[in-house]
């Protein structure tokens, strides 16, 4: 059973003699219609990315390009390190549920759907992980 705030899955992936091909159907199989699509690219080394975790907004990231690793807490009991490492594998990552991510490889694109259109400042993000496990004690 999938875990309301957090979980794993693929979409599908079709293969030939011509590649491979993993469509991204915005229909009722996501917990969310995408309002906006971002990506990361071209991460210096030791870089983390994230941090934080939102109050209004849920995400899905896979990384379509090489490969990175999330580090995910959905109850406050510690990060959980989930690598993603194939372009049809993917993470929901909904409300308080914090996220980052690291170890990019130098091809690595990590792309984002997101349930928002982009939402700046203290209104969405809690960005100070000790205050965010405050959430669950």
């Amino acid at each position: 059973m999938k875990n309301k705030a957090f979980y794993e899955f693929t979409f599908p992936e079709h293969i030939d003699g011509r590649g491979a091909l993993v469509p991204l159907e915005f229909d009722e199989n996501l917990p969310f219609t995408p309002k906006r699509v971002y990506f990361l690219h071209s991460t210096p080394e030791g870089t983390i990315r994230g941090s934080h975790s939102h109050f209004i907004e849920e995400e899905i990231f896979l990384c379509i390009a090489g490969s990175c690793t999330a580090l995910v807490d959905f109850d406050g009991n510690g990060k959980r390190e989930i690598k993603l490492n194939s372009a049809n594998k993917a993470i929901y990552v909904g409300k308080n549920v914090w996220h980052e991510f690291k170890n990019f490889t130098p091809n690595a694109i990590l792309l984002c759907l997101s349930s928002v259109n982009y939402m700046p400042g203290e209104i969405n993000y809690e960005l100070n992980y000790e205050k965010f496990k405050n959430i669950y004690n």
